[in-house]
């Protein structure tokens, strides 16, 4: 099956061996990302609120990329690693999604790249 990588310039760049997206039949599917601004190289997590915008603004410029928006979003997976910030990142997750959101699911993990407290993947289609 031929698909193509979608990398934005507004995203962090990968920080092992993926891609940010892949494009394969209409189907992007993007790689789970953490709260890390591109500009400033520097994680933002000062609150759970504020490291979960990050991560939304991350998979909106892959998505912006590939022609889409959140309102093509299919499906997402968000990891957290203390299920007692879901409601504080359901919130501001749910602040992107206004009508017919996606299927999800939400997994309290051990540990995440760069111990970040969330992150999350998404799978969009047109």
């Amino acid at each position: 099956m031929a698909h193509s990588i979608i990398t934005s310039s507004l995203a962090p760049a990968p920080i092992g061996p993926y891609s940010q997206a892949t494009m394969a039949n209409g189907t992007l599917y993007v790689s789970g990302q953490i709260a890390l601004d591109q500009e400033s190289g520097n994680l933002v997590n000062d609150s759970i609120e504020l490291e979960t915008h990050q991560v939304m603004k991350n998979l909106q410029a892959i998505l912006s990329e590939a022609g889409m928006g959140f309102e093509h979003v299919l499906k997402c997976s968000i990891f957290v690693k203390d299920l007692n910030n879901f409601g504080r990142i359901n919130e501001t997750y749910g602040s992107y999604f206004t009508s017919n959101p996606p299927a999800r699911e939400t997994v309290e993990v051990s540990r995440l790249p760069k111990d970040v407290n969330v992150e999350i993947s998404c799978i969009a289609a047109k």
